[in-house]
């Protein structure tokens, strides 16, 4: 287990990037002058030079030649680069187009959709309490359809391709700033060229929207990075049923958002939609938390045994390795006594 100290910072780290990503929608509500393609496009662009430089800081450049070399994990960080891109547009696009609850509805139900593509694409087991959090997720979707009066698809666009996100990521295994700048390497040239594009056209609001524009489109990179950056240093200090447990911070933050600063309307139907959401979240919860005690206990049970096991050899070691009294040395029998109790009728000095 980590050091105390460290499940401290961890958690700090982890408070930090998941509130940052759930405070995003007020920084791309400062960006709506911009047409969300233009948006997304500075935030491909000016992440590249900010994993750069971390990359520069942390001296890690070793991983660069061996990816190049294998075409099939490049194919695998291209497709992950085109689905976080998707993603973030989507996210960009309901934001600034008055969708933030849906959003977070979003990111709530991303974790049921993970398990279903566990179950589909990988041939995971799920335990009963997973297969009625599936459950109660797919009733929710129901229900939101009718409060709606459509498909969630902003919800279900989004968590479906942070699913397909983190699935391909699996097969890629590179860690987070790794992967992130092999991704943000890959997206920057497109990036530009459509910036290039709207700045020749007369487009470009980083161009004609004044200097506050201009830096807030550029500071895109480090509200990107900084979060991501957190999140790693979280993830190696943390359990991981704790980091999943701060995951929902995020989508927390953007439901109230959507509530109290954007204004957005919540009808008893979708509060519902809602209600069902998060009770099938408290039982994936509930079954992380138990499924971890469980594991903690079955590890301290096997390291006791073992330990018993252990002394009970070094035990047997000994005994088989101390003499019996037969084979104890001793003086031998015919010997005379020497010293001061020497036999009567000897000399001594």
């Amino acid at each position: 287990m980590p050091p105390r100290t460290d499940q401290r910072a961890g958690l700090a780290y982890g408070l930090a990037a998941y509130t940052m990503w759930g405070l995003l929608p007020l920084y791309w509500h400062l960006l709506d002058a911009a047409a969300p393609a233009e948006i997304l496009a500075h935030r491909m662009l000016w992440s590249l030079p900010v994993a750069v430089i971390i990359l520069a800081v942390l001296r890690r450049w070793s991983w660069i030649r061996p990816l190049l070399r294998q075409p099939k994990r490049l194919g695998l960080v291209l497709v992950c680069a085109v689905v976080i891109s998707l993603n973030w547009f989507l996210y960009i696009w309901a934001v600034n187009a008055g969708h933030v609850l849906e959003a977070s509805l979003g990111y709530f139900i991303n974790p049921l959709v993970s398990i279903g593509f566990g179950v589909l694409v990988l041939r995971e087991r799920l335990r009963p309490l997973q297969w009625t959090a599936v459950g109660v997720g797919a009733l929710a979707v129901v229900v939101m359809t009718v409060a709606y009066g459509r498909m969630p698809w902003i919800a279900l666009g989004l968590a479906l391709s942070f699913a397909t996100y983190g699935l391909v990521k699996k097969g890629i295994k590179l860690d987070g700033i790794e992967g992130f700048s092999a991704e943000t390497a890959l997206q920057a040239l497109p990036a530009l060229g459509y910036l290039v594009f709207l700045g020749v056209r007369g487009e470009s609001v980083f161009v004609t929207g004044g200097t506050g524009q201009a830096l807030l489109l550029a500071a895109c990179g480090i509200a990107t990075a900084v979060p991501l950056i957190c999140f790693g240093a979280s993830a190696v200090r943390l359990p991981l049923t704790t980091v999943g447990m701060l995951q929902y911070l995020a989508p927390t933050f953007q439901f109230l958002l959507g509530l109290t600063v954007f204004g957005e309307r919540m009808p008893p139907e979708r509060w519902a939609g809602f209600a069902l959401v998060w009770a099938a979240l408290v039982l994936l919860t509930w079954d992380a938390l138990r499924t971890a005690r469980r594991g903690r206990t079955a590890l301290a049970t096997a390291g006791a045994r073992a330990g018993e096991a252990v002394a009970a050899e070094a035990d047997r070691a000994a005994r088989a390795a101390r003499p019996t009294p037969a084979e104890r040395p001793g003086p031998a029998p015919d010997a005379p006594p020497a010293g001061p109790e020497a036999a009567p009728g000897t000399v001594t000095p």
